[in-house]
């Protein structure tokens, strides 16, 4: 059940409000004075708080938002007064209130914003959680060198409001890195919104970043804030921008150089302030020839670029990455987190980890999993990593004198088997990023695995 606290000097505002959220399954507290609120806030921190502007006593409104943003700066704040000058508005936005309500109220209004402050109130719980998982204070685990050129260009890049594009490899931690350079920027109280644009479908791009108005177009029943609003005033994300079709790649590049936008089935321009940090594991030169991406929108987004090297190339990072998964496994779980014996790590550091960071995390779990308590051996290891196809370095592939004596129809099966396990394991389990990397479609890439008897797993 989420919580609002309500902020107001008139009993019937408060208890008009009070009855509607009630009523719609919100638990409600309320204050009639701001350092009455802050007190109500230090007791039981709310999902939102609606706020008058126009409160007696010893804060304002203005002065008690401004102490909220020091107190809770993840809460949203909706600002409610019948008097406001448009300078009470912008000094109110400066301070940080997600929205501005004018009395009298309605109904539909107090609802309308109260979503789409919780929708934010969310994404913002997710970065927090997103920041404890990746390190348990925030940073990039590894002491390489090339993990150590990638602190020092985010150093210099985090405090600048320069456009940053993350490239490497799926599962590199290219998520990680943005957001390194949210919080190590001014903006690191704001709103970082990460948005997959892998994932939106691609008639829904448009309602997805700029949002839409009630009855823009059907099955829209309520109005949406888009992905671009959400991150006003602080980071917005956009993972996978590579995958973006050529029409959305227009809208974007329209809303990056313009730094406004409008929602879909409305006609009101809304200004952002947005920073943008993109990521990708494709190479967008090479799109920008094949003509499935624009050069103009590229030149946009890679200002700065940054390029994240995969596992197999920092191997000496691979002991104080594991050591650090176990810990992350041993918080979330309370569980004691197994011990890995040189041979199990040395097993771990011969691996070529296809699926990098991602992938290494996943095993060490399964892992723990198995094994909560006990020391891992190189034997347990070898059992949860998949079978590499193709010699390692510094191997030889196998003479045709020594190859089995088995039909080529077997022959072809297993190493079929092989590389979809081997897909299947670098993505995680996910059979949508494994038929990308296998370059075939889902569809293809269920059947093939009913055939070869592989699980089919959730995606």
């Amino acid at each position: 059940m989420s919580s609002v606290l309500i902020v107001d000097d008139e009993p019937n505002i408060r208890r008009m409000v009070g009855a509607l959220l009630t009523s719609e399954g919100y638990e409600v507290r309320d204050a009639a004075e701001g350092a009455v609120g802050l007190a109500r806030v230090g007791e039981s921190c709310p999902d939102v708080v609606l706020l008058d502007l126009m409160i007696p006593g010893e804060l304002d409104g203005l002065q008690t938002l401004a102490r909220l943003r020091e107190m809770v700066p993840d809460v949203p704040v909706i600002m409610m007064s019948g008097k406001a000058g448009l300078s009470d508005a912008v000094q109110a936005t400066k301070l940080g209130a997600f929205n501005f309500l004018e009395k009298p109220l309605s109904p539909e209004g107090i609802l309308l914003a109260l979503g789409s402050a919780l929708e934010l109130r969310r994404v913002r719980r997710e970065a927090r959680t997103l920041r404890e998982d990746l390190g348990l204070a925030g940073e990039m685990i590894g002491d390489s060198q090339e993990m150590a050129r990638v602190r020092e260009l985010i150093g210099r890049v985090a405090p600048t409001d320069a456009r940053v594009l993350v490239t490497g490899e799926s599962g590199t931690g290219k998520e990680l890195v943005a957001s390194a350079i949210h919080f190590g920027s001014t903006r690191k109280d704001r709103p970082f919104v990460r948005v997959n644009c892998a994932a939106i479908p691609r008639d829904l791009v448009e309602s997805e970043m700029f949002g839409h108005e009630k009855g823009a177009f059907t099955g829209a029943t309520d109005r949406r804030i888009g992905r671009f609003e959400m991150a006003h005033t602080g980071t917005l994300f956009l993972d996978e921008v590579g995958d973006l079709g050529l029409e959305a790649q227009a809208k974007l590049l329209r809303a990056i150089e313009a730094r406004e936008i409008e929602r879909v089935g409305g006609g009101k321009t809304i200004r952002v302030d947005v920073r943008i940090v993109s990521a990708t594991n494709r190479d967008l030169r090479r799109c920008v020839v094949e003509g499935s991406f624009r050069e103009d929108l590229l030149f946009r987004l890679n200002v700065i670029p940054i390029e994240i090297p995969p596992l197999r190339d920092r191997p000496g990072d691979i002991p104080a990455l594991v050591a650090h998964f176990a810990e992350v496994q041993r918080s979330r779980t309370g569980r004691r987190p197994p011990q890995f014996t040189a041979g199990a790590v040395a097993a771990l550091v011969r691996y070529r980890w296809p699926g990098n960071v991602r992938e290494l995390a996943n095993i060490v779990e399964r892992l723990g999993i198995l094994h909560a308590g006990a020391d891992v051996d190189e034997s347990m290891v070898l059992g949860v990593l998949p079978v590499e196809s193709g010699p390692r370095p510094g191997g030889a592939a196998p003479s045709p004198s020594s190859a089995p004596h088995e039909s080529l129809t077997d022959t072809l099966d297993e190493h079929e088997r092989t590389l979809i396990v081997h897909a299947l394991s670098a993505a995680g389990g996910n059979v949508a990023e494994a038929s990308r990397r296998l370059k075939t479609d889902r569809a293809n890439l269920y059947r093939r695995m009913r055939r070869l008897d592989i699980p089919v797993g959730d995606e």
